[in-house]
C-alpha cells in the first residue's frame, strides 16, 4: 500500500435540516469538515468513526448506516484518501470533554450554508456526503466485514 493512501472515516449527522461540521485548524488555516479522521491500526471502521466523532465533537456517535465509500485524490498531489462515511445519531456533548487539538468548534449548517463556505472546505467530500445523505443513500452496516482479531 502506498504511503500516500490514507484510510479515513467520517460521521454524517443531521438535525432539522442542518448537518454537523467541525471547524479545524489545518496548516494555520481554518477549515470545515465533517467529524473525520484516520483509521488506526487494530480498529474497525465502525470503531474509528465512533472514536473520531467523540474526539472532535465531545459527543457519542451511533452509526446507523454506511453512507458510502469515497476515493479522492488531492489535486496536484499524490495524496489519496479512501473515506468510509457513516450516517447516524449524535448524543448531547459530554460536559467538560475537551475537543481534539486543532478543532475550534462544532457547527450545525444547512446545505446552502455549507456551499457558501466552500473556500473553507477541507475536501469536496463534504458536500458529496451531504448530497448522498439527502438523496437517501444508505447501506447496511453489515456490508463491512471486520476480520480483525478480537481480544
Amino acid at each position: 500500500m502506498s504511503r500516500n493512501l490514507h484510510v479515513t472515516v467520517a460521521a454524517i449527522a443531521e438535525r432539522d435540516g442542518r448537518f454537523l461540521l467541525v471547524e479545524e485548524r489545518v496548516a494555520g488555516e481554518l477549515r470545515l469538515n465533517q467529524p473525520a479522521g484516520h483509521l488506526e491500526i487494530g480498529e474497525s471502521l465502525h470503531q474509528a468513526v465512533v472514536r473520531e466523532a467523540l474526539e472532535e465533537t465531545g459527543c457519542d456517535f451511533r452509526p446507523e448506516a454506511l453512507l458510502g465509500v469515497y476515493l479522492w485524490r488531492v489535486p496536484d498531489s499524490e495524496l489519496t484518501y479512501l473515506r468510509a462515511a457513516f450516517c447516524g445519531t449524535l448524543s448531547e456533548p459530554h460536559p467538560h470533554r475537551a475537543l481534539d487539538d486543532g478543532i475550534e468548534r462544532t457547527l450545525w449548517l444547512r446545505r446552502d450554508e455549507i456551499i457558501a463556505r466552500r473556500p473553507q472546505w477541507r475536501s469536496p467530500l463534504i458536500l458529496r456526503c451531504v448530497d448522498d445523505y439527502l438523496s437517501g443513500c444508505r447501506y447496511p452496516l453489515d456490508l463491512l466485514v471486520d476480520l480483525l482479531p478480537h481480544d
